[in-house]
């Protein structure tokens, strides 16, 4: 079965578990190490032979136009992460109808392709946002990859399916949530982070589980990931910089076992399969 490989590509800056310490109003003076990250991630993907979806950021997009056509040139698929990391549920319909849009036309500016699918910052689409697939519809999205069906301090919709659905009566769009495992009853987020932290066996488990019932796995992480010589950050809480900076010298070689157990594709793909 393929499934899906995504990208958050974002910068060590812009991560969930820092926004209450950096301010956005810093970012362009901090070192940018987003472009030399995500190349690292494309040249690992060409050793493998694998294709997959590069959730971009619009802001990212707009100061590293040439990153972006490098992911497309490889054959892989860009989709939208938003503008700027800002959490879905903290916006209004409106703004969030004016983020995506301004994303999308940094992206497709930036690639000269046309972007279908979404990933929201911090899988912040839950129950709090009711109208949020409805917007992406009308926007005219294909597909979102924007619920983690876990219940988590960080984020996290518990009762969500685990499984790709159609949250609209229309059928026009189609969600797919991040893979997890499901242990005793007990539900188990695998990508990113937890990948990092956790034994690789438990994300091979997920992803069996998934393909069991005939469904393909998603998976993510992001190019800040393999990078264990980003600045470190002060005055973060300590839970965040354990989550943050544990294991990363070790997630290259993980990611390159994962890619060779299983069967990996663009997100577009996927869905289409």
């Amino acid at each position: 079965m393929l499934n899906g490989m995504s990208v958050d590509v974002e910068d060590w800056f812009q991560v969930g578990a820092f926004e209450r310490v950096i301010d956005k109003a810093d970012w362009d003076g901090l070192e940018r190490r987003v472009e030399r990250n995500t190349d690292a991630v494309l040249e690992l993907f060409a050793e493998e032979g694998v294709h997959a979806t590069f959730f971009t950021l619009g802001w990212v997009a707009e100061r590293h136009p040439e990153l972006i056509r490098r992911v497309v040139g490889a054959g892989h698929e860009v989709a939208s992460h938003g503008w700027d990391h800002r959490r879905v549920f903290t916006m209004t319909a409106d703004e969030f109808r004016a983020d995506i849009r301004r994303a999308r036309a940094a992206l497709e500016d930036a690639g000269g392709m046309r972007i279908t699918g979404y990933r929201a910052p911090s899988f912040s689409i839950d129950a709090r946002t009711p109208w949020a697939h409805q917007v992406l519809a009308e926007e005219g999205y294909a597909y979102s990859s924007s619920v983690a069906p876990v219940r988590h301090d960080h984020y996290g919709w518990r009762d969500a399916p685990r499984y790709a659905f159609r949250p609209l009566a229309d059928a026009s769009l189609v969600e797919v949530p991040v893979t997890v495992a499901e242990i005793a009853g007990r539900r188990l987020a695998t990508g990113g982070g937890f990948f990092r932290l956790l034994p690789a066996a438990i994300t091979d488990y997920a992803v069996r589980q998934v393909n069991g019932q005939g469904r393909p796995a998603m998976f993510y992480f992001h190019p800040w990931e393999i990078d264990p010589d980003q600045p470190r950050v002060r005055g973060a809480p300590l839970r965040s910089r354990v989550r943050h900076y544990s294991r990363l010298g070790a997630m290259a070689g993980k990611l390159r076992g994962l890619l060779r157990r299983h069967r990996w594709g663009r997100v577009d793909a996927a869905v289409a399969a």
